[in-house]
């Protein structure tokens, strides 16, 4: 026993005191000249610690090597490969996924320590194999560091956190084999950093997304030089429109630099994209035939290979069941069961590779290749096809084009298109902008002309027909009705024909002209007792009389006793 202490005891307090403050140093030298060993042998390229799928440890110290498997080495090269292609973590995913195909992990610790499971590609595992720098030959110790905080509520928080390059206290290339150079490492984290469009640093993503808008992430705003982006307006979002985002950063602003069409600006560069590339139309077809035979030879290698795979697991499983007692009857049944489960995941597979062969057509035919090859000596027709998506055309564009600027001058109705290629060349592209739509829908001067001539003889419906024989249609074309005439009229201040003759009365003037109510004037009309003349069926009535049938009427009138004379007028 060391011995017996009182906390209370002055003495005692120095003595426990002491022995604490040795035993907290001793702690602190043992994990110091721990860490310093494993610092130590870090730097030598010997500290061990779990690899990355695609790597095994070799019998020597420090010894990396690829994984023997030639499976999982091709599915760690169609990583790189496919983005190298698609340029997004996001597209080896969809390509993973669209084709049925798998990606290994293994297993670290317990009952399953060192086996390798196959299972679907997830975005975070594209992210860690690109993010890794093992696959690039490189031995790096100090690339994640813990950090603890203090939360508001008072606890600890430990966090791990990615260190930057210039901050790994180890790295050590070609330390091994590996599957890209150190260069395609780093452009590969560069165009994961570009990816990243939510960056306030990043001005223009480099990845082609989906959408209509052909230019988008390259387009930059003459007025502020921010990133314009697309966005859908509409009814439904049925067309783009490139628009400034100066006023979601900047709350100040109260309306945005620029909005333009996206269909102006898309068919202008795409109309100068197939004059520029008119002269090299055959070798992109070929580059884009060998690209094609590539991708499909890889992925049905990936396919061989998991039949090959599941064909030496069916083996493995018949060799067990052979080679088992036969005596031992629950034992053999087990074997039995195991081996044609085996032999019907080899088959389901087979199948499901034949399916896929159907659909997909993983092997070009000699059709498909002429109908490439007739497709490249016609790049306008290959850049309309249906079969060119969206998406294809943005990666074109980014093979030529490394960002654009645009300047919209509003007087001149014009848009001003700075091109500056990936060759380091500039060029300036003017577009006419279209005029507002009430003054693209507004009738022709031309027009309202003929209508103000031919208003002086006419009724509307007349000027219609006519307009209509002379083959004459609207801003929108449609053809003239009445009631666009109508609105001429009323638009213009064009007065309505004066059809009506000196001699004629209408119903109003012969009440006036007798002294009588409208209603006796109309039942003149029903009775035929006046002679009448209307234009339409719906036009006023033009009455005429002559000098016996007033004096008739006049006779009737006062001789009437139903009939009330009215008052003239003082005005009249």
């Amino acid at each position: 026993e060391d011995g017996c202490y009182d906390p209370a005891d002055f003495n005692d307090q120095l003595l426990l005191g002491l022995k604490g403050t040795m035993s907290q140093a001793e702690l602190h030298f043992i994990r110091a000249r721990l860490q310093g060993g494993k610092r130590n042998k870090a730097r030598r390229g010997e500290l061990r610690f779990p690899l990355p799928v695609g790597y095994v440890y070799g019998e020597e110290p420090g010894s990396v090597l690829i994984d023997p498997d030639q499976e999982v080495r091709s599915a760690v090269e169609l990583i790189f490969e496919l983005f190298r292609q698609t340029g997004s973590a996001y597209g080896v995913v969809r390509h993973f996924a669209q084709h049925q195909l798998g990606f290994p992990k293994r297993s670290y610790g317990g009952v399953w320590n060192g086996k390798l499971l196959w299972g679907n590609l997830k975005h975070s595992r594209v992210l860690g194999v690109l993010n890794n720098p093992c696959y690039a030959g490189a031995y790096v110790f100090g690339r994640f560091k813990s950090s603890k905080s203090l939360s508001s509520e008072g606890q600890i928080q430990s966090r791990v956190l990615e260190q930057p390059i210039d901050s790994w206290s180890v790295l050590i290339q070609d330390h091994h084999h590996s599957y890209l150079s150190w260069q395609q490492y780093l452009e590969n984290q560069q165009i994961l950093s570009q990816n990243q469009s939510n960056k306030p640093e990043q001005l223009l993503p480099d990845i082609a997304r989906e959408g209509r808008a052909l230019l988008q992430g390259l387009l930059l705003c003459g007025g502020c030089g921010r990133r314009l982006s697309p966005r859908y307006k509409g009814h439904g979002g049925i067309y783009p429109v490139y628009e400034c985002t100066a006023r979601h950063q900047d709350t100040i602003r109260l309306k945005d630099c620029i909005c333009i069409q996206a269909k102006l600006l898309d068919e202008a560069l795409s109309r100068r994209v197939l004059e520029v590339l008119q002269p090299e139309q055959f070798q992109i077809a070929l580059r884009a035939l060998t690209e094609l035979q590539e991708r499909s030879q890889a992925i049905d290698r990936q396919w061989r290979m998991r039949i090959e795979r599941l064909d030496y697991q069916a083996q493995l499983a018949q060799r067990r069941y052979e080679e088992v007692d036969p005596s031992h009857r629950l034992v053999a049944a087990t074997l039995e069961q195991r081996w044609n489960q085996a032999l019907e995941e080899a088959q389901r597979l087979k199948d499901d590779y034949q399916n896929y062969r159907q659909q997909q057509g993983l092997e070009l035919t000699g059709k498909q290749q002429a109908e490439l090859l007739a497709l490249a000596e016609d790049l306008p027709r290959l850049w309309q096809a249906q079969t060119t998506s969206a998406k294809d055309r943005k990666r074109m564009l980014r093979l030529l084009i490394k960002d654009l600027t645009v300047e919209k001058r509003r007087p001149e109705r014009k848009a001003i298109l700075h091109i500056r290629w990936q060759g380091g060349a500039v060029e300036d592209l003017i577009i006419d902008l279209p005029l507002p739509m009430p003054v693209r829908i507004r009738y022709p001067e031309s027009i309202v002309s003929q209508v103000r001539t031919l208003s002086s003889t006419m009724t509307d419906l007349q000027i219609a027909a006519t307009l209509h024989q002379a083959q004459l249609r609207s801003a929108k074309g449609k053809p003239f009705t009445k009631d666009m005439i109508k609105w001429i009229r009323y638009r213009y201040e064009i007065p309505a024909p004066v059809l009506k003759r000196p001699e004629e009365f209408t119903v109003k003037e012969l009440a006036a002209h007798f002294q009588i109510g409208i209603d006796v004037v109309h039942y003149w009309i029903k009775r035929g007792l006046v002679a009448t003349r209307r234009l339409t069926k719906t036009a006023p009535y033009w009455l005429t009389i002559d000098p016996q049938k007033d004096s008739e009427l006049r006779a009737w009138v006062t001789g009437s006793s139903r009939i009330k004379m009215q008052p003239i007028p003082k005005d009249r």
